[in-house]
């Protein structure tokens, strides 16, 4: 292995948790945190550890804690949506504790790029009374993985490593040799008769230990490596900023010259007071910079406060730092100006703004099978005033027009029992659920054996495309294959949905729009739970060979192939519809076209 290696913020995580001695690793997919397990599956091999894809972040926490009961160092990884389904078992384990270092990778994703919430996971290691440690760079979350492991183990801890989508996906020059080496004291046992039986009268014993590692751990970063003081003499102005908003802060600062000592906080929680006071000594004004919630200038203000401190912090509480969205460096240097000279500065540069970026609509892929789907049961639900439930996955976009075919989406597995409680409320209206084949293993399950169990009558669309194509084709139980590469016992969705008691099982072929038309028809009549497993792989995993093109002698301009459908491969020339280059020749427009004018035909450089 080479000396330095230039990684993705989240390759340098797996890079440090496998340097630093990493035994099992799980997670489920999901952007910005996907690539931590993809590398780590990759270097399993060679580094002689497990990697899995869980089913979900619940199962893949809990799989992680059971090797850390063991002695062994463990990795658990996530987005921060995903930490709300690990939530149980990670506010119990806070009480028990572990044995090996576990770590618990959380991404969050200011913006939000591709989530349904912004929530801040520093909140939440608060609330668990976890320490929880910010990389402002992919250089410093590759330290601060190996850090962590060192730290949960000294505290018998597990520890939240929060990188930030830009820090995920950013890329750096990695000097590996700083890596945190793991210790030869691991080992593979567990030990019987230690309190791991979350009983009542053990969370009340272990809660005054839990309140006295929050002690311990701040002890412990009163001079870590990861929080750094720049004093500036000759300004009264001081700077706190976290993660990202450091860098953004550092940049800002040489763009406008201005004057100020500048604390980088790497271990928001617990905060690090000795640094803090230090600031506190040079600065009678202090901004405190950080990405959504205020973490640090909460603590900050309380440790004012104490310590009686005639400093003014400003920052969100005052609003001239924003809860919401990502920072940038324009929107720092313009914030920076504010608090050292005043409104007429920042406004003075509204004129260097960047223009506004045009709006660019999502869609799903061409000859994506999901959109096929979608236009299956819209049809087969005309005149019938269904309500269709979506979920989190790449089909939430049938919730765009022209398909418009998704009325509700909350979260993942949510469809079905969104629309069991909607049935509940209208029992005469037609209640449809719309999920994928790796969301129904990760929480749609319980859903589907509640509807049966309830009698709760509606009709189950499982989009099944072999894959988790939303965050990067990774595989799960209904593949056949593992993280590692390796064959798995692949679970068959027919029959593990009819062991769930549901009678009216059908599986068909999207692009046989007849076919599937049929099994619509008779699910949405059925009086009771009804399943079609929509199956066709993911259009960007399979073989393309095929396209479509338009006879203009046939073609009556009725617009069906354009404004019902709405794929993008199929577009107007010269006001006449047109197939485009990126068609996939899925054949589903032949078959809408009333007119017969659309003809599939074999792409010139295609071999079978």
């Amino acid at each position: 292995m080479s000396a330095r290696k230039l990684l993705m913020g989240n390759e340098a995580i797996a890079y440090g948790a496998a340097e630093a001695g990493v035994k099992v690793a799980c997670a489920y997919p999901g952007t910005p945190s996907s690539e931590v397990l993809e590398t780590l599956a990759a270097l399993s091999g060679a580094k002689g550890f497990y990697a899995e894809w869980s089913v979900n972040e619940k199962v893949a926490l809990e799989t992680a804690i059971g090797a850390s009961y063991a002695g062994l160092r463990a990795l658990a990884a996530m987005k921060q949506v995903g930490l709300n389904v690990a939530a149980d078992p990670l506010m119990s384990l806070a009480y028990i504790g572990v044995d090996g270092g576990l770590v618990l990778v959380v991404a969050d994703d200011p913006g939000p790029h591709s989530s349904q919430t912004e929530q801040d996971t520093r909140k939440f290691a608060r609330f668990a009374k976890l320490p929880v440690l910010d990389p402002a760079t992919p250089e410093e979350a590759f330290e601060m993985t190996g850090y962590a492991f060192e730290l949960s183990e000294s505290l018998g801890l597990p520890v939240i490593l929060r990188p930030t989508t830009r820090t995920c996906h950013a890329c750096q020059d990695i000097d590996l040799s700083r890596a945190v080496r793991p210790p030869h004291r691991q080992h593979s046992h567990f030990e019987k008769g230690s309190d791991k039986v979350i009983f009542p009268s053990l969370s009340a014993r272990r809660h005054p230990w839990l309140n006295e590692r929050q002690e311990i751990a701040g002890e412990k970063f009163e001079d870590s490596v990861f929080n750094n003081l720049i004093i500036a003499h000759n300004s009264k102005l001081g700077i706190i900023a976290c993660g990202t908003g450091y860098n953004y802060v550092r940049e800002a600062l040489q763009l406008t010259g201005i004057n100020a000592s500048v604390l980088k906080i790497g271990t928001p929680y617990p905060l690090p007071g000795k640094p803090v006071l230090e600031l506190f000594n040079h600065a009678e004004r202090i901004l405190v910079v950080e990405e959504q919630e205020p973490v640090v200038e909460e603590q900050v203000i309380s440790l004012a406060w104490r310590n009686k401190s005639s400093a003014v912090i400003c920052g969100k509480h005052d609003r001239l730092v924003p809860r919401e969205g990502e920072l940038n460096v324009d929107q720092v240097k313009s914030i920076i100006s504010k608090f050292s000279f005043g409104e007429a500065v920042a406004d003075n540069n509204k004129a260097t703004q960047p223009p506004v970026l045009p709006l660019r609509t999502p869609v799903l892929c061409a000859g994506c099978p999901h959109r096929a789907s979608f236009y299956i049961f819209k049809k087969a639900a005309r005149g019938t005033d269904a309500v269709f439930s979506g979920d989190i996955g790449c089909y939430t976009l049938g919730a765009m027009p022209p398909l418009n075919a998704m009325d509700a989406c909350l979260c993942m597995g949510a469809s079905i029992t969104i629309a069991s409680g909607l049935y509940r409320a209208e029992p005469h209206r037609r209640q449809v659920a719309f999920l994928g084949d790796s969301t129904f293993f990760h929480t749609g399950v319980p859903g589907l054996i509640n509807a049966v169990y309830n009698q709760a009558d509606i009709t189950l669309v499982i989009l099944d495309n072999s894959t988790t194509a939303m965050t990067g084709y990774q595989p799960h139980p209904g593949t056949g294959r593992t993280a590692m590469g390796t064959s798995a016992k692949k679970i068959e969705l027919a029959g593990l949905i009819k062991a769930c008691g549901v009678e009216m099982v059908r599986e068909v072929d999207p692009y046989d729009l007849q076919e599937a038309g049929k099994a619509a028809s008779e699910a949405m009549n059925y009086p009771g739970p009804a399943v079609v497993i929509m199956k066709r792989i993911c259009v960007n995993l399979a073989k393309k060979g095929l396209s479509s093109q338009i006879n203009p002698e046939k073609c009556v301009d009725c617009g069906s192939c354009i404004e019902e459908f709405g794929c993008p491969a199929i577009g107007r020339k010269n006001g006449r519809p047109e197939i485009l280059k990126n068609c996939t020749g899925c054949g589903v427009c032949a078959q809408i076209c009333p007119a017969g004018a659309i003809e599939e035909v074999v792409k010139e450089d295609y071999e079978s």
